[in-house]
C-alpha cells in the first residue's frame, strides 16, 4: 500500500515566504514612528509632573527631545493647559509613511500626560 504524503509543496512554501517578506517590511517601516510616538508620550508625562511654567515646559521638552532625538514634535507644537492643580499636556500629529511605490500609510498619533488617548 502507497502511504499519501502530507507537507507544504514549493509553492505553498513562497507564498508563505512573500506574505511573511511583506508583513516584516511593512513591520519595519512602521516601528521606528510607533517607538518616537512612545518616547514623546513618556517624554511629555515626565515634563508634566515637573509643574512649572508652560514656558519652563517647552524647554524641557526640547531638551529632553534632542536627548532622545524626537524629530517629530517640538515644544511650541505641545497643547499645555490645567487640570486643577496639574499640569496637563497634549499633542496630536499625523505621520506619513511612505511603503512603496507611490504607496504611503498615515498615522493620526494623539495622546495627553494624564494617560488618555
Amino acid at each position: 500500500m502507497r502511504a499519501t504524503q502530507n507537507g507544504i509543496s514549493i509553492t505553498g512554501l513562497l507564498i508563505v515566504l512573500v506574505i511573511a517578506i511583506v508583513v516584516a517590511l511593512i513591520a519595519m517601516k512602521l516601528l521606528p514612528s510607533f517607538m518616537e510616538y512612545r518616547t514623546i508620550k513618556s517624554t511629555i508625562e515626565v515634563v508634566a509632573r515637573s509643574g512649572a511654567t508652560p514656558a519652563d515646559i517647552r524647554r524641557a521638552f526640547d531638551n529632553r527631545a534632542q536627548i532622545d532625538n524626537i524629530t517629530t514634535l517640538k515644544g511650541s507644537d505641545l497643547e499645555i493647559g490645567k487640570d486643577g492643580n496639574q499640569m496637563v499636556i497634549s499633542f496630536a500629529y499625523r505621520k506619513e509613511i511612505p511603503l512603496f511605490a507611490g504607496v504611503g500609510l498615515y498615522i493620526d498619533y494623539a495622546a495627553d500626560s494624564k494617560g488618555g488617548k
